[in-house]
């Protein structure tokens, strides 16, 4: 079974040791017993001896109980072949933090400079490192080995995971840590120059499939920060071999009268259940008729690669939309990965230009401008003033909310700089704005992670900085306004909790999130990121203070008086 795409040539030791981790009898037996609370927990697992001995075991085990072994001699297998989680990663203090980065003394409010500098502390909590025993031998551990340190988002995530790298990324930045996003950087090229891609986190679980692709955008963020164009001059054919990825095995053709656009969706053509996660997906997979299963599974993984695992917006226009069993991720054209490729686009073009080479920085500027009237053609709506996701087998737009819906703002992904205006009118009215705590990231209430009431935290960035663009002093009056609401729940939550979280529900106050496949984790690095993204950007503004601001139109006018008469005062 081809497990992945792989630019070198396997082993007999790797084999074995994807025979253990990521399909294969072994897996099938342990993760069906449910003998841990969460299936990561097992494939996170390092070995105590070589892969070919823990199948030689397992094969002899298996075959003396015909097959059935019973839980109490697996667990006997398991203690005396595998070992604890997270043995192969030891706690590690980024070299280039530093106490009080300037960007604190912009917070005008006490209280939240006080915990803009308890996040900062958290880049600590959050470094890691892989022990040198990984490379010596990399087939017994599912986590890849990466040359340099980097942050983790949290919780039950201690790997690194690629699109939550992006707004650490934009985290670290602020707090003077150039040095470890650089190392984090060259493990995701690394990576892109091992396997092709970049994958969706670093353990080989995951290499079927990717994430969201931020790498050009987190280049062009490390680059503006440093000027370290010999950096990019080393990198930028790696740059362009992931994009090659995207767009030679996620592309999809969509007619629209005589004329045909290419555009790109998310796709992993792979079968079997997530290991991560298998005894949900084979459990899943019992409620539908057995030549079903395989495409329920390569869906799922999909909709894992989209980062937004799992929503209404990959079961919508399905038999069965509130059924994770009708998911249909790769059957949709979706906003935020288009836009992502075609700030890439744009970004690899600039890169080439600077670079001097003026024949690529043609191929990619003509390819962003082919991505700009392809968005314009299929994914924008005049009359709401917004992009939605094209559904390809019904041949319509999703006409749902979510937040990536406004992506193209966010990506400087469009032509006519009155869209920014347009899309406050459609925030309106899609009634987004009496939401005080937070954007929620759909309407639909399916138990689904990313659906009401969770709201994350890169969609509050998408939204709010994707408004900030806006040349109207009333819109940018709306992106404070969002900011401030998401700051507060933020700051609230950690002062009840001591902790930051990955998702929070607004439905009542802000609140940890729940619902999906595990419990709400904390850490956590990209709600770490964005809260001080908003802090550098609205510091001298934005307050610790009860009132959350609930922007129902005709409040709006208030809020940009109050706004404008605030930037008179003396700052």
């Amino acid at each position: 079974m081809l497990f992945f795409s792989h630019r070198g040539n396997f082993n007999q030791h790797q084999i074995a040791s994807y025979q253990i981790y990521c399909h294969g009898e072994l897996l099938h037996q342990v993760q069906m017993a449910k003998l841990y609370q969460d299936d990561k927990q097992f494939v996170d697992m390092p070995l105590a001896s070589a892969p070919e001995q823990v199948l030689q075991r397992f094969k002899e085990l298996a075959n003396a109980h015909n097959h059935s072994i019973p839980q109490q001699q697996l667990q006997g297998f398991l203690k005396e072949h595998f070992q604890a989680t997270g043995q192969e990663l030891q706690p590690w203090t980024p070299e280039d933090w530093k106490d009080s980065p300037r960007f604190l003394q912009k917070i005008s409010d006490l209280k939240l400079r006080a915990w803009a500098g308890q996040l900062h502390q958290l880049w600590k909590k959050l470094g890691k490192k892989v022990k040198p025993e990984v490379l010596r031998h990399p087939e017994r551990f599912s986590l890849i080995y990466s040359q340099h340190p980097f942050i983790v988002p949290g919780g039950r995530f201690l790997e690194f995971y690629y699109w939550d790298s992006y707004w650490v990324m934009e985290g670290l930045l602020l707090s003077e840590m150039p040095e470890t996003v650089k190392g984090m950087l060259q493990n995701f090229l690394d990576l892109v120059q091992v396997y092709g891609h970049v994958p969706n986190g670093a353990r080989v679980y995951y290499l079927q499939r990717s994430q969201p692709p931020l790498l050009t955008l987190m280049m062009d963020r490390y680059v503006t920060h440093t000027n370290d164009v010999a950096f990019l001059r080393d990198n930028i054919g790696t740059l362009a071999l992931e994009l090659d990825f995207w767009t030679e095995n996620r592309n999809i053709s969509v007619s629209l009268g005589e004329k045909s656009y290419v555009l790109n969706r998310y796709y992993v053509p792979y079968g079997g259940p997530r290991p991560e996660s298998y005894s949900k997906d084979a459990e899943l997979a019992d409620t539908l008729p057995e030549g079903d299963r395989e495409t329920l599974w390569a869906e799922l993984k999909a909709g894992a690669e989209s980062g937004w695992d799992f929503s209404s917006r990959w079961l919508v226009g399905g038999p069965k939309p509130n059924l994770l069993s009708s998911i249909r991720t790769s059957k949709f054209v979706p906003v935020d990965l288009n836009a992502f490729l075609c700030q890439a686009e744009k970004l690899m073009s600039k890169f080439y230009t600077s670079l001097g080479n003026d024949s690529q920085a043609t191929k990619y500027r003509n390819l962003w401008e082919q991505r700009l009237a392809a968005l314009k053609a299929i994914l924008w709506d005049e009359e709401k003033g917004a992009w939605f996701d094209y559904d390809l087998e019904n041949g319509k737009k999703n006409q749902e909310f979510y937040p990536s819906n406004l992506a193209p703002l966010w990506a400087g992904c469009f032509s006519d700089p009155g869209v920014v205006d347009k899309a406050l009118k459609y925030l309106e009215d899609s009634k987004i704005l009496t939401y005080q705590y937070g954007i929620p990231t759909s309407l639909q209430k399916t138990g689904q992670q990313w659906d009401f009431p969770n709201a994350w935290a890169p969609l509050q960035d998408l939204v709010i900085r994707g408004l900030a663009k806006s040349p109207s002093p009333r819109t940018q009056e709306v992106a404070f306004q969002l900011a401030q609401n998401w700051i507060r729940t933020n700051f609230d939550v950690y002062s009840q909790k001591s902790a930051m979280y990955e998702k929070y529900d607004i439905s009542n106050g802000g609140q940890p999130g729940g619902g999906g496949e595990y419990e709400v984790q904390e850490g956590f690095g990209w709600t770490n990121g964005v809260v001080l993204m908003l802090l550098d950007l609205y510091g001298d503004r934005l307050s610790s203070g009860t009132q959350t601001a609930f922007l129902e139109p005709h409040c709006l006018a208030a809020a940009l008086l109050l706004g404008l008469l605030l930037s008179f005062l003396p700052q």
